[in-house]
């Protein structure tokens, strides 16, 4: 998993240069600010959406796109995950949220986001959709395995909470009691 460097110093625009750093190695330098430029990235979240009694998930579809996946959304500044993640629940499905329990984050190289992986209950199954979502369908677990877009981070993060084992990029995480 490689990280891009940066090339001009976000605060004055100088050119940077690669300068070591004790314990961090080789790291871009502003010469101008006097300062090391650590990679920028963006943060997003993703839910795996349960009902009260954790044997059904949530998957929607947005933007015209034929597959089902998570609810997900940017973190904003100065804004934790968690927060984030009741937001966007609220927003796009227009509930609260009965739960919410950090699963697992991922760097997705694609769109240079580290995306953070919850699971969140929901008081019941009625939800209140917002114009984001196209269409959404409350599944069975093994159905949800089945019906969520494959070859995809939110299939990774669903089948690795379902099985307690997590495949990202051909690498194998195991993690007892994630099941």
């Amino acid at each position: 998993m490689g990280t891009q460097r940066m090339n001009y110093c976000m605060e004055c625009g100088t050119k940077l240069t690669v300068k070591p750093l004790k314990g961090e190695g080789d790291v871009p330098y502003c010469e101008r600010c006097g300062t090391f430029v650590f990679p920028v990235f963006s943060t997003a979240c993703s839910m795996i959406v349960m009902n009260p009694e954790q044997d059904k998930i949530l998957l929607i579809k947005q933007y015209g796109r034929k597959d089902y996946i998570l609810v997900a959304g940017y973190v904003s500044k100065g804004e934790d995950a968690e927060t984030a993640a009741i937001r966007e629940i609220r927003e796009e499905l227009g509930v609260e949220t009965a739960g919410i329990r950090f699963n697992r984050t991922h760097y997705f190289g694609p769109s240079n986001t580290l995306m953070i992986n919850f699971r969140v209950l929901l008081p019941s199954e009625e939800i209140h959709p917002n114009e984001e979502i196209d269409d959404w369908q409350w599944f069975s677990l093994a159905e949800a395995r089945k019906k969520v877009r494959p070859d995809s981070l939110a299939r990774d993060f669903l089948v690795g909470m379902l099985d307690g084992e997590y495949h990202f990029h051909d690498e194998k995480y195991s993690i007892s009691g994630r099941k």
